[in-house]
């Protein structure tokens, strides 16, 4: 039987295969960030169709910062019974199930926007035009709370783990980012002082939750622009992420400037991935661009990764994996278009997260 459906163990978290469903925006939750039987029923089905863990889309952590409409919440306890339902839907079908947070920041979407957003420095997002207050010490150490707070929800509410979202442009990601981030106190300058806040975070969660619980981030290979995060202080960073207490890194990055057809059945981080497992050795999820379960099952086999993120294949064929299992010749059908790799007549309408 392939490799790529052996166990994926991380810590505590026992998953069936090495198959990921990387987290997603459906925009289908109610304004104040609560589950709706669209989300169960979109679970359920993707847990029946064989992917060995599922990561849920990125829930904001703080009840005043929405970073796009009709978003996941886990700002409160109120959240921690309707999750604890949809945790036990996708362990009936036996996928394991990791929960993701994220503060926005000027990333945001909404509009209009949250009235108070906060970032590293009080620069204009080149994408959204948003000025974000620069964070006070004070508001650092509330937004590591709140990280830390929201991670002991996603436990109680029975998730396998948890996901800290630093990378895709969101608050974590600007405090990577030398562009976004002008700060000249313990937060900003060398690439330990910009992972600071995710470093105190990482500590500050395992805190809450214990040694045992399964803590991964999510973090850019670069951010894909000249003057801002390099693979080379990405990899820095997750050193210092893996030294302050992460069980895993899932490798993600400027996927929206790379085209599926220039790299054909190359995963688009797989190098950067690769280059992480040797340097670092923390466990390696591998999202953007996986078509092809050869390719999967020699980067797993030869180079070490330890698993594998799908969103769009899963999107336009929940039980791709069952497919794969089944079939190992079988060919997804999410392989040309521009919008997310897929041919004509897919269902595929969901931005990645």
């Amino acid at each position: 039987m392939s490799a790529l459906f052996e166990e994926l163990a991380i810590n505590g978290m026992r998953a069936k295969n090495r198959f990921v469903r990387a987290a997603t925006y459906e925009g289908l939750a109610t304004d104040d960030g609560h589950l709706t039987s669209e989300l169960m029923a979109i679970h359920e089905e993707l847990a029946e169709g064989g992917v060995g863990t599922i990561i849920a889309g990125y829930a904001y952590v703080t009840a005043d910062e929405q970073p796009n409409p009709n978003m996941l919440g886990i700002y409160d306890d109120s959240f921690i019974s309707e999750y604890r339902e949809l945790v036990d839907i996708v362990h009936e079908s036996g996928a394991a199930f990791v929960s993701q947070i994220v503060y926005g920041g000027s990333a945001s979407r909404l509009d209009p926007p949250s009235k108070r957003i906060l970032g590293p420095s009080a620069i204009a997002n080149p994408k959204t035009g948003i000025v974000p207050a620069e964070a006070t010490k004070r508001d650092i150490e509330m937004l590591v709370s709140a990280f830390a707070a929201a991670a002991g929800r996603a436990r109680a509410a029975g998730f396998d783990g948890v996901e800290l979202h630093a990378a895709h442009g969101y608050l974590l990601s600007q405090f990577l980012n030398p562009l976004l981030n002008k700060r000249v106190d313990e937060y900003g300058g060398s690439v330990e002082n910009r992972a600071r806040i995710i470093t105190e975070s990482v500590t500050a969660i395992r805190n809450e939750v214990g040694a045992d619980y399964p803590l991964l981030v999510k973090l850019n290979s670069s951010d894909g622009v000249e003057g801002g995060l390099t693979e080379r202080d990405s990899i820095e960073a997750a050193r210092l992420l893996a030294e302050s207490g992460v069980d895993a890194i899932e490798v993600s990055g400027a996927w929206r400037a790379c085209e599926p057809k220039v790299y054909r059945d190359k995963p688009y981080f797989a190098d950067y991935a690769k280059q992480l497992v040797r340097e670092v050795g923390v466990p390696v999820v591998l999202t953007g661009g996986n078509r092809s379960i050869d390719v999967m099952e020699h980067l797993a086999a030869e180079d070490g990764i330890a698993a594998f993120g799908l969103c769009r294949p899963l999107i336009c064929e929940p039980d791709l994996v069952n497919r794969w299992r089944d079939d190992p010749s079988y060919q997804a059908r999410c392989t040309s278009c521009n919008q997310c790799s897929s041919t004509a007549g897919h269902r595929c309408i969901l931005p990645s997260r």
